[in-house]
């Protein structure tokens, strides 16, 4: 299994293979300040169909200017309220967006950044799902608690799998993840799990939950966790390219992946 997943790695874990994501504009900033707050953004949008996404994400960062983190620190909550009046993502409106860039502020005003928010949390707790509902609860409450959606907690049992993308892009480092945050160890990531990762996972047997649910994430990236104990998330990247890209047959993958745990355990 591990050469096979290797294998994909080498084939799409690219950056010519980023777009369209939502992760590309990560690319356009230096500075881990900026990149932690577009990461919140972007992730926290990352719903619906990819053109919409790219489409609502960019005008949201087409106002915080060429650095955001100064902007949202600097901003007064009204002032981004009535910029984004008009702003509309399927489900979310601009007044939510405005609470979330409210939210990163005051966390950052009080931590000095969203990573040492999200670390505050860590110093608290051993596992991820506290760690993560700590910083959720923390950024909810900034912004005035208004933030369900665009903030789901594993408190709550949700699969979280926007704020895990977001902790994958700032945590990792490599060709596509462009990372930013590093006190954050790479080990203690959970794989995004949406549809497709859900469908992969039950597929290979990771695990057998019916709903892509928090308890689902742990399980698959624990089955992970044996292939790359350092680094589970290695291979989310690779494996969403399936089925997206037309040369990636997902069917033969997977089969070739089982195939391959076969005769391993022969």
């Amino acid at each position: 299994m591990t050469e096979k997943l290797e294998e994909l790695y080498e084939r799409y874990n690219r950056r010519e293979c980023v777009h369209p994501d939502p992760l590309e504009f990560l690319y356009n900033y230096e500075r881990a300040d900026d990149r932690e707050v577009v990461g919140l953004v972007a992730s926290s949008l990352a719903y619906g169909r990819v053109v919409q996404i790219l489409k609502s994400v960019g005008r949201v960062l087409d106002l915080l200017g060429p650095s955001p983190a100064a902007f949202v620190d600097g901003a007064p909550e009204g002032e981004l309220a009535e910029a984004l009046k008009d702003f509309r993502h399927r489900f979310t409106s601009g007044s939510e967006v405005a609470a979330l860039l409210a939210g990163i502020a005051r966390a950052r005003g009080r931590h000095g950044s969203a990573e040492a928010c999200f670390k505050a949390g860590m110093n608290s707790h051993d596992d991820l799902r506290a760690a993560l509902s700590a910083f959720v609860k923390e950024l909810s409450a900034a912004a005035g608690g208004r933030l369900p959606h665009l903030l789901p907690s594993p408190a709550d049992g949700s699969a979280c799998k926007r704020l895990n993308l977001f902790l994958r892009w700032m945590v990792r480092r490599d060709n596509v993840d462009p990372g930013g945050w590093d006190d954050v160890p790479a080990s203690m990531l959970m794989v995004p799990l949406d549809v497709h990762m859900h469908r992969i996972g039950r597929e290979l047997g990771f695990t057998s939950r019916a709903q892509a649910n928090w308890r689902a994430a742990e399980e698959v990236t624990a089955a992970f966790k044996k292939v790359a104990p350092a680094d589970p998330v290695r291979y989310d990247f690779a494996l969403t390219r399936l089925g997206i890209h037309s040369d990636a047959n997902v069917g033969e993958f997977l089969s070739g992946l089982m195939l391959g745990r076969t005769t391993h355990n022969d």
